[in-house]
């Protein structure tokens, strides 16, 4: 069955006690995986975060090794995987203190080789977003990280991505490349994470926050506690639609067979 990631990122703006409060609405409402980011506004680059506020932000938003440890404790007593995105290797270095189960890298990362290739000797497990990417840079995913312990996440890195840049078929296609593919959807609603579920996914992963007047360009188009919630029912009954019951009348039919066939004369 298709599992859910709610992305709060740098939702809770470096506030413990509001990312707590996200963990724990995410796992109540049917979130399989919580993850969230790491970086080091000290290992950013010079560009237009620097003069629109972004760098102040992610400065508000960093979370340290103290604070990480204590989200993956907490996550940990409220029995839901937590993870997160890493943005290069030094971030992976700190995640590797508490764990190496599990690690994502984020589509502006999918082409850093040298990231890709250290989370491939130190993780067992390696999710890659292909937002950005031409399919030659997706399929050189697939060598540089072994594809056993590889999931692909069809990705449209535009924040809210529309309708017509989804582009769901793309799905299919990475399926013939790569064995575990998930979706990574940035469009508002859960309406193509639904669609998504036609392709077999492993992961659809939603943006996800408790209340979006918060600050942040993601929470205004993540998902809330009861679309996460109608998420998880549309994956359940997923799963049961698509069982396969044989080519003969079922159990459930018997009655209106026995019953009401051939009730009306000719």
């Amino acid at each position: 069955m298709t599992k859910i990631i709610a992305e709060i990122g740098w939702n809770h703006m470096g506030d413990l006690k509001l990312a707590k409060k996200m963990i724990l609405s995410a796992k109540k409402n049917g979130a399989d995986l919580v993850k969230t980011q790491i970086f080091d506004p000290k290992t950013l680059k010079p560009g237009p975060w620097d003069h629109d506020g972004r760098r102040k932000i992610y400065d508000k938003a960093m979370l340290d090794s103290n604070k990480y440890k204590k989200l993956i404790e907490f996550a940990k007593k409220q029995k839901i995987n937590f993870f997160t995105s890493i943005m290069n290797i030094s971030g992976a270095k700190m995640v590797l203190k508490f764990q190496n189960n599990l690690i994502k890298i984020p589509s502006t990362e999918n082409t850093n080789y040298d990231l890709l290739k250290f989370c491939n000797k130190k993780f067992k497990k390696i999710i890659v977003s292909t937002g950005t990417a031409t399919f030659k840079e997706i399929k050189k995913i697939g060598k540089v990280i072994n594809k056993k312990k590889l999931v692909i996440l069809h990705c449209t890195s535009s924040y809210p991505c529309l309708a017509n840049d989804i582009n769901l078929p793309k799905i299919k296609l990475l399926k013939k490349y790569f064995k575990k593919v998930g979706f990574s959807d940035h469009s508002s609603g859960i309406e193509a994470s639904v669609l998504g579920l036609s392709y077999n996914l492993e992961y659809v992963e939603k943006h996800f926050t408790i209340n979006r007047k918060l600050p942040g360009r993601d929470n205004k188009f993540a998902i809330l506690p009861i679309d996460l919630r109608n998420l998880k029912k549309f994956i359940i009954f997923s799963k049961e639609a698509n069982k396969f019951r044989g080519m003969n009348f079922l159990k459930s039919e018997k009655e209106v067979r026995n019953v009401y066939r051939g009730r009306w004369s000719n």
